[in-house]
């Protein structure tokens, strides 16, 4: 005899409990989860392209900020005016000296190990130069950083919609968000490199179900 079991999973922030080996969970863009910048910074193509160094940053410099419902998704700003990231340097009309890879994510340790994971949502626009390019993405990290697996689609106007398996190992970061890579853009010339603009889901309904947290959909079968 057959059992279908749908489990709706709520907020972002850690499960308590572990998902069954090849559940289905489905993740979308939460305002109220906890969101982590991180920055990847290379030297333009024009200087040899190099890796500089990564970092955590603040989420509304990479930028990205809620307002409501609204992701706004825009291009990496500076205010440090010094040459290292800014060509003759920072002000009106410089041209950003640096490729910033800004990225935007929830992140669960452990309990999405194993399951196939599809992380989806709606752009509501983008319009972007071809100076910046933004993605969707779902990183599967080794328990030491030290190797992923990314599997990314374009943020596109309309509906998106990444999935993969994870790796069935303990211990493995899953991230789900999104990445703006281009030049780092002064302050006051942002509006016309455009922006990406993503719809968030209703805001949930909260089920006491042994503190697990995580937004989506569990759908899994148990045989007897």
């Amino acid at each position: 005899m057959k059992r279908f079991f749908t489990v709706l999973l709520v907020g972002c922030a850690a499960l308590v409990c572990a998902l069954p080996v090849n559940a289905q969970v489905t993740v979308k863009v939460d305002p109220s989860a906890t969101w982590n910048g991180f920055m990847n910074v290379s030297e333009l193509p024009s200087n040899g392209g190099g890796y500089v160094f990564g970092s955590g940053w603040g989420t509304a410099d990479l930028t990205a900020v809620f307002s409501g419902p609204v992701l706004t998704l825009g291009p990496n700003t500076i205010g440090d005016p010094a040459s290292f990231w800014y060509t003759p340097s920072g002000g009106p009309g410089a041209t950003g000296n640096k490729i910033m890879e800004a990225n935007f994510y929830v992140e669960v340790t452990g309990p999405l190990s194993g399951v196939n994971l599809t992380f989806e949502g709606e752009v509501l626009s983008n319009t972007l130069t071809s100076a910046h390019t933004a993605i969707a993405f779902i990183k599967d990290f080794a328990p030491d950083y030290s190797s992923s697996v990314t599997t990314t689609v374009p943020l596109t106007p309309g509906p998106f919609s990444v999935s993969t398996f994870t790796i069935p190992a303990p211990g493995r970061h899953v991230q789900y968000g999104f990445q703006m890579v281009g030049p780092n853009v002064w302050i006051t010339d942002v509006a016309p490199f455009g922006n990406v603009q993503i719809g968030a889901i209703p805001e949930p309904t909260t089920l006491g179900l042994l503190g697990i947290a995580v937004t989506g959909v569990v759908a899994y079968r148990r045989r007897r």
